[in-house]
């Protein structure tokens, strides 16, 4: 028996954008960087040199030395500047060449490109904008009340990366209600997304089918009666926060989750993930990093299984979805502004935009689903 082709839906792909995201990006952690020797790291379809000079300041170079190509993520740090290990050409933060050790003169069109960095609460981000512009004041990363003062843990911290895929992926969960749930082991009660300008954010708050709280103190409990409330923020097109209050029995847990990446190349990118908690008065140091610790370790585990849908599924431009699948359409459209010029940012791309999925239906059938799993395994 054939099938109708003119009723049949298709799957339409356009292929990745032709660059990379304008705007903030989080390469890492500035503790991974302050040893005073090069790094070296890949992002941008290019190659970055990451060092940390004798005057305490984090640079960003492009890694290729402009002399014969020699890789400055492999020479060494000589006071403020990075050595190649070619020729020994020093180069500044600023991207101009400071010294030749053995010429008179450097010539004046030895530069290259320096990139526009910005630490906050120990994390280390760079500016990337296709036109090149400087970033707008109005696009600062938030600080983390508290953190400078010490009332949080210090980071906890992993990444991976992800293959033949495009960032687009990850940001897609924003609205994605229902893979919390087949995915992550949530039932989520509430959801709710708003965007506006350059920001979009996800209103969270459910339950867990799984037993969330192995390995952590017997204080805590390994509690089935989870419950998560999160306030999770895109400030830009690759660095997530989210604020989040979890309940395990009668202790309430505050964390902030990083979620975040930069592009490697057209076709993959890294992600980054970290955590800090408030500290808990009742607990030490210790306690309360590793409690943070086995926390992160229970939502990386989720994150790896987004990776497996990621490097399995077709990319889609013309998804075919019902109505609690959320604004995935609208989500989209406002993250398509960090792909274009800034002249070619249109009001529909960022005016606010409010939509709130209705539950009811979803949890009402995953909670009889839970049920007779249950019933099977008794």
């Amino acid at each position: 028996m054939s099938t109708d082709t003119a009723t049949v839906r298709h799957i339409e792909s356009s292929g990745a954008p032709d660059r990379f995201a304008r705007g903030w990006h989080l390469l890492g952690l500035t503790r991974e960087f302050d040893d005073g020797k090069p790094h070296g790291l890949e992002a941008f379809g290019t190659k970055l040199v990451i060092w940390k000079g004798a005057d305490g300041n984090l640079n960003v170079l492009d890694a290729y030395c402009r002399h014969m190509g020699g890789d400055l993520s492999t020479g060494t740090v000589q006071g403020d500047n990075v050595a190649c290990p070619f020729h020994s050409w020093r180069w500044g933060g600023d991207g101009k060449c400071k010294e030749i050790p053995y010429a008179r003169r450097v010539p004046p069109r030895a530069r290259t490109r320096a990139w526009t960095t910005m630490v906050i609460d120990g994390q280390l981000f760079v500016w990337h904008d296709h036109e090149g512009n400087p970033p707008p004041e109005n696009v600062t990363i938030p600080a983390i009340p508290g953190y400078e003062e010490g009332e949080w843990t210090d980071w906890v911290w992993d990444n991976t990366l992800v293959p033949n895929s495009h960032c687009r992926e990850i940001i897609d969960n924003m609205v994605d209600m229902a893979h919390f749930y087949y995915i992550h082991k949530g039932l989520p009660t509430y959801f709710k997304n708003v965007f506006e300008g350059h920001v979009c954010t996800q209103y969270y708050s459910g339950t867990t089918h799984e037993e969330a709280a192995k390995g952590l103190p017997i204080a805590v409990g390994v509690a089935e009666d989870q419950q998560t409330v999160s306030d999770a923020t895109y400030w830009g097109p690759s660095y997530l926060v989210d604020k989040l209050w979890t309940k395990y029995g009668d202790t309430t847990f505050e964390t902030i989750l990083l979620t975040t990446h930069y592009p490697v190349n057209g076709s993959s990118f890294m992600l980054n993930y970290g955590m800090v908690m408030r500290k808990k008065p009742e607990y030490d140091d210790a306690t309360n990093d590793m409690i943070a610790g086995k926390m992160l370790k229970g939502i990386g585990a989720g994150f790896y299984e987004d990776v497996k849908i990621w490097l399995n599924k077709a990319p889609i431009d013309n998804p075919l979805l019902c109505e609690e699948d959320g604004p995935v359409y609208q989500l989209r459209r406002w993250y398509s502004q960090f792909y274009v010029d800034v002249a070619d940012v249109t009001p529909e791309m960022t005016q606010r935009f409010e939509f709130e999925i209705d539950t009811t239906k979803a949890v009402d059938f995953w909670q009889k689903e839970l049920v007779e799993k249950a019933a099977q395994k008794a």
